[in-house]
């Protein structure tokens, strides 16, 4: 048996939990893991090399941001710390919502200030969006009216979709490349994430916070001191936002727009105008050779974040997800080169010129030469983006090789039948040089747990040689040898 070290966290099941499957229909859930609670919860006398103890009394609200989810700062201070860093303290978009912060308990908690704001006789200051994270919590706010004081002091409901999470924004209230600040209560907030433009300064917070931020319009405000005016200049301070657990009435499950497919597919044929710009059918990908791989390109050494964003941005691009071969145009764009210091221009080996990172992937697939790209730390975080995948094997790549990957990234370029490689060695990312040609070998003898060896072999004619760790299982291994795991599942 093969054996393999991963952080494994269970989070204890309790009453809330158990509630929310009693009211979402899954009560049989809910029982069954009452039966099992004991297996749910830590064992007694467990010991942990870390325990974090959090004072629940003591915290504080935090915004993070901009540009990264990961920069945090209390709500308190970031008035003053915009200031100093030459952050954009207006505010000029709220947004609360998509699928991470809109349950029915965030959409009532938000939902109060805004009651609050309606008998004051103000109105958001900023632009305000709510996206409902589905039809479920879509139809169960508009029944209870939930949406309405929202609405009456300017809001305005999307569509339940991803929204502007993701890029689904026609944004029209800033220009084009404009420096501005939004305040989102979405999960990510990376650069140009949101509307394309990589000058929005994207802060991340609870939807109350982004609520009250809204409308005092501005991120010097501090909902737990600051006051606000109301319509006739009197000042007033917020009470504290509350939030309804579950609906009283249950929840409405909304429209039902499940189409079930025919009983019989035998004779179901998909048709795709081959003039579409904006689907085309896909073709499987090639399966392995069985042979080890030799003189690869090096296409670009991405240099510091590179996020799922950077490897396929989103915004304007979504509309091509149906259509791979055009949305493959957006691969890497906005991920920094090393050898430059810029986005999006990278050497071509065959013209000696600098150009885009797809149309230089593309001469390389158009002329036989297999290619692969290599990356920092942490390569692939952020969304689940399947495309970030599917595009550089799409383009010719074989391998992604990374200091560290994140985890679903790793997974994603897996089963479209890449490589995703480490350094065992992390120092061995700065011998990568521009130009290089990467031999991996150990493929013949591909094996669990079992690394493979990179010799790169520089334009210089001088050579390096290091290990290179996978997390393949035998059932990935097939994944690759057959092409994806498509390819496979066909088999």
């Amino acid at each position: 048996k093969q054996w393999y070290q991963r952080r494994v966290a269970i989070t204890a099941g309790n009453e809330r939990m158990a509630r929310y499957l009693h009211a979402t229909e899954r009560g049989e859930i809910a029982k069954i893991a009452d039966n099992y609670k004991s297996v749910l919860e830590s064992d007694v006398g467990a010991e942990y090399d870390e325990v974090i103890e959090i004072n629940l009394s003591e915290l504080k609200p935090l915004i993070n941001g901009p540009f990264t989810p990961d920069l945090c700062t209390p709500v308190s201070e970031i008035g003053t710390r915009a200031e100093q860093e030459g952050w954009p303290t207006e505010v000029k978009v709220g947004l609360i919502g998509s699928c991470t912060n809109s349950s029915y308990e965030d959409m009532t908690r938000s939902s109060s200030i805004a009651k609050q704001a309606q008998a004051k006789g103000i109105k958001f200051k900023s632009l305000f969006t709510i996206t409902p994270g589905s039809e479920q919590i879509r139809a169960t706010i508009e029944r209870d009216g939930v949406d309405q004081p929202l609405r009456d002091i300017g809001g305005l409901v999307l569509a339940n979709a991803c929204g502007p999470c993701i890029g689904q924004w026609d944004r029209q209230d800033v220009a084009k490349n404009e420096k501005n600040t939004i305040v989102t209560s979405y999960n990510r907030n990376f650069t140009g994430r949101n509307d394309a433009n990589p000058n929005t300064h994207g802060f991340v917070a609870s939807p109350e916070i982004a609520t009250a931020l809204a409308l005092a319009g501005t991120l010097k405000f501090n909902p737990e001191t600051d006051t606000l005016l109301d319509s006739e200049g009197n000042p007033f301070m917020l009470d504290t936002p509350y939030g309804d657990e579950l609906p009283a009435n249950g929840f409405d499950p909304g429209e039902d727009t499940y189409q079930a497919p025919p009983a019989d597919v035998s004779s179901v044929s998909v048709e795709v105008d081959p003039s579409s710009n904006r689907l085309e059918l896909l073709t499987p990908f090639s399966a392995w050779d069985g042979q080890d791989y030799h003189d690869l390109q090096l296409l670009v050494k991405v240099k510091g974040k590179c996020t799922t964003d950077h490897i396929s941005a989103a915004g304007p691009w979504l509309k091509f997800r149906g259509h791979l071969n055009n949305i493959s145009n957006n691969f890497l764009i906005t991920a920094t080169n090393s050898e430059n210091g810029e986005m999006n221009s990278i050497k071509n080996v065959l013209t000696g010129e600098f150009g885009p990172v797809p149309g230089t992937a593309r001469e390389y697939k158009a002329s036989g030469i297999g290619w692969l790209a290599v990356g920092d730390e942490n390569y692939g975080e952020g969304s689940s983006r399947e495309h970030a995948a599917l595009e550089p094997r799409h383009l010719g790549g074989k391998a992604i090789i990374v200091r560290s990957f994140a985890r679903i990234h790793e997974t994603n370029l897996k089963k479209q039948g890449m490589l995703p490689l480490t350094f065992a060695d992390h120092a061995d990312y700065d011998k990568v040089q521009p130009g290089d040609k990467v031999s991996i070998l150990g493929l013949t003898s591909f094996a669990p747990g079992v690394p493979l060896t990179c010799k790169l072999t520089h334009p210089d004619g001088s050579t390096d040689e290091f290990s290179l760790n996978h997390t393949f299982n035998d059932n990935q291994i097939g994944w690759f040898k057959a092409g994806s795991a498509l390819n496979a599942m066909a088999q």
